[in-house]
């Protein structure tokens, strides 16, 4: 019994052995696949977007909402990548169905981030690498709360889209990173993770500052004067799209956040 004891403690303390086939259904995994120095084990990836130079030359198994099962089949992946927005629900439980080994990642705070690197630098055999980039993003994280920091948050609408208008709700990641900098997301109260808003409630609100993809999405506010962000000139586009990117990535991109709301000034009351 003893014997038998000792033996299931060895195997319970084994490490997993380290994926050899993987398929990246999320850009943003397909990114920290990259940072943990692992791309020799993606066989294929969900595209979105430029592809780095790394990347060149490897299969597509579809775009964002748009998974080609039979293709991703084809590879005989070993592990499957997974962030549930882009991949539709009645995919994700076929490929549930098959049996093959899934990582999914839905982070809602930076640090969840960190345990990512982590977890996925334990499974692609890069523990190492893995623990050494989150150890170093948890302290940047840390020191950057601390320097932004504001006793009184401003206020600032994150705007998705605008025709028609789409935001961020509280549960976002991108959320946390905007508390980091010291502002607060203007619909945190909304559980939906990109829910459609109006101009009356966005008026209603007066955001301090209104952050978009362009110059050309932010022409709306400019004509409402009658807005904080428009009166106090703080309408701007988002300083780095790897904000809306989770990796370690997300870390300078969120500096750049913090840098450029640091400039920011408060509404008078």
């Amino acid at each position: 019994m003893r014997r038998f004891f000792c033996l299931f403690a060895l195997f319970v303390a084994l490490p997993l052995a380290a994926a050899e086939r993987v398929v990246s259904l999320a850009p943003s995994l397909t990114d920290m696949v990259l940072e943990l120095d692992a791309a020799d084990r993606l066989v294929g990836v969900l595209d979105g977007g430029l592809r780095p130079p790394a990347l060149e030359g490897l299969p597509s198994v579809g775009r964002y909402g748009q998974v080609n099962l039979e293709q991703v089949l084809a590879m005989r992946p070993d592990l499957l990548l997974v962030w549930p927005g882009a991949v539709p629900d009645a995919q994700l439980a076929r490929l549930k169905s098959f049996g093959i080994p899934i990582y999914l990642a839905d982070p809602h705070r930076l640090e969840d981030v960190a345990r990512q690197l982590r977890e996925l630098g334990e499974r692609l055999g890069r523990r190492d690498r893995g623990e050494a980039l989150a150890k170093r993003f948890e302290v940047r994280v840390q020191a950057l709360r601390e320097q932004y920091h504001r006793e009184r948050p401003l206020k600032v609408f994150y705007q998705v889209w605008n025709r028609p208008l789409y935001t961020l709700g509280g549960n976002q990641i991108i959320s946390d990173a905007l508390g980091l900098c010291g502002g607060r997301n203007l619909f945190a109260d909304l559980s939906l993770p990109a829910p459609q808003v109006s101009q009356e409630a966005v008026l209603a609100r007066d955001p301090e500052v209104i952050l978009a993809g362009s110059h050309a999405e932010l022409q709306l506010w400019t004509q409402m004067p009658q807005l904080s962000a428009t009166r106090l000139g703080q309408l701007w586009p988002i300083p780095d799209k790897n904000l809306e990117r989770p990796s370690y990535a997300m870390l300078d991109a969120t500096e750049k956040l913090c840098r450029l709301l640091s400039g920011a000034h408060p509404a008078t009351p």
